[in-house]
């Protein structure tokens, strides 16, 4: 039996994304939802709520992304765990170097609340595919 997405961590910055964002997750998506405000946040939370998927912000101050996605790849606990990036900076080799970093998709702000759920559920999707397919 495949995995269902139900919980979900958002690292964001911005507190007025990351309450577009929780009201998008939690109320229209019904996902369990935990919020950071920063890569240090993540990595200290991250364990303890075991998230199915991490929404990640690119551009954030003190630890980018790209190094929190590095930090939560480099821990036993936390490897596994899918991540997708959210940001402006989506030009296509940008997207490229998401990808080439480890994750799994990439979302560009500014998204759509009420899309946002779909949209999730179709990259958890593609990587349910995509796993059934190397094995």
């Amino acid at each position: 039996m495949e995995p269902k997405l139900r919980r979900i961590t958002y690292v964001e910055d911005d507190p007025d994304i990351r309450a577009i964002a929780e009201l998008a997750l939690g109320s229209i998506g019904g996902y369990a939802v935990d919020l950071c405000a920063s890569g240090h946040e993540a990595l200290e939370k991250v364990p303890g709520f075991s998230p199915d998927l991490i929404l990640l912000d690119v551009m954030m101050p003190g630890m980018d992304g790209t190094e929190t996605l590095e930090r939560l790849k480099g821990k036993p606990d936390t490897t596994d765990i899918p991540v997708v990036f959210l940001t402006a900076k989506a030009q296509k080799h940008e997207v490229e170097e998401y990808r080439n970093n480890g994750a799994i998709d990439v979302i560009i702000k500014p998204f759509d609340p009420i899309e946002l759920p779909y949209k999730i559920s179709c990259i958890w999707q593609n990587y349910l595919s995509e796993r059934r397919a190397t094995r």
